[in-house]
């Protein structure tokens, strides 16, 4: 059981049975982290379902927005950075919204830089970079890339390299960079390939068909 539940336990038979109930709202705060730690987990499989071809929950967004919610009454900057980070991936990768997402997305940045969360940090930098390769903004979405590469390689996220790395090869091609589009997806495959991040390795392919 989680700890949060239990200490919530513990305070109720303390103001039921002890008299003392001033720690309810302390249960309170726990159960509020409780049940975003949930709202986010649901949301992030309804999106899996999503990316799955299932179609959209109408629950997603509420999910996440209800989690961001909750981590900022808490005071968790950390948690509601993420949160946040999800409520604009779905604005932009299940509504196409990237107006609605890209201030979302940077409110979450704000959020992640100063929680230290550099994993958070790097996914609000991959979808912002997505939102200016759609504007046609295409030296801005690389640095924005780039820099999402830089941290995932600081904190060993392989697989999300080498997922950067294909969205920095349709860059390059877009560019007409074709040689450093090639390299990129070799880099990419072989990242792939050695963290067994399948997903990824059919990303690689359908970019080389593409660029």
């Amino acid at each position: 059981m989680d700890e949060r539940i239990e200490r919530a336990r513990d305070l109720y038979e303390r103001a039921v049975f002890g008299g003392d109930a001033g720690g309810l709202d302390d249960a309170d705060r726990g159960l509020n982290g409780v049940e975003a730690d949930l709202a986010l987990a649901r949301g992030r499989i309804a999106h899996a379902r999503f990316l799955d071809g299932q179609g959209e929950d109408a629950g997603e967004l509420g999910l996440f927005a209800r989690a961001a919610e909750l981590y900022r009454a808490v005071g968790d900057v950390r948690g509601e950075a993420e949160a946040l980070l999800w409520v604009g991936i779905f604005h932009q990768v299940v509504r196409g919204d990237h107006g609605t997402a890209v201030p979302v997305f940077e409110r979450a940045q704000e959020l992640a830089v100063r929680a230290d969360d550099r994993l958070t940090h790097s996914y609000v930098l991959r979808h912002l970079g997505f939102a200016e390769h759609v504007a046609g903004r295409l030296e801005a979405a690389g640095q924005r890339l780039e820099e999402s590469v830089r941290l995932r390689r600081e904190i060993g996220f392989l697989p999300g390299v080498a997922a950067n790395l294909v969205g920095l090869a349709y860059i390059a091609a877009g560019d007409g960079r074709p040689d450093d589009a090639a390299r990129l997806l070799d880099e990419a495959h072989a990242l792939a390939e050695t963290t067994g991040a399948m997903g990824i390795l059919r990303m690689v392919e359908e970019a080389r068909a593409q660029v």
